[in-house]
């Protein structure tokens, strides 16, 4: 049996509004579906948003990395487009990553390159 990983789904409030922002984020053109939801065919992957009636409440467990040349340039651009800082650039043995929010809570990290 082969498999391949099609697309990532985030449940989120505004999937109109949410793929905007990780279009602006990763490239690619935010395109609205049947039924609310949304996806942006980033480099890569296809990130979807399907609609859910319930805000996020708790962490994800499940996150995404993505990687960047240098991660301030990063930070200051998904700051600028509703994005959060959480907490602050952590360097390790492995580099170097930020944890951010997207604008509904939903985590992820800029891991530097």
């Amino acid at each position: 049996m082969r498999t391949r990983l099609g697309q990532i789904v985030v449940d989120c409030r505004d999937p109109r509004t949410l793929v905007r922002f990780w279009a602006a984020l990763l490239g690619g053109d935010p395109v609205d579906r049947a039924r609310g939801w949304s996806h942006v065919e980033a480099p890569g992957v296809r990130l979807a948003f399907q609609p859910v009636a319930e805000d996020k409440t708790v962490k994800n467990r499940l996150h995404l990395d993505v990687e960047v040349d240098v991660i301030e340039p990063a930070i200051a651009q998904a700051l600028r487009l509703g994005a959060t800082r959480i907490g602050e650039t952590v360097t390790d043995d492995q580099g170097s990553f930020q944890v951010m929010a997207d604008p509904e809570g939903n985590e992820f990290c800029f891991v530097g390159a």
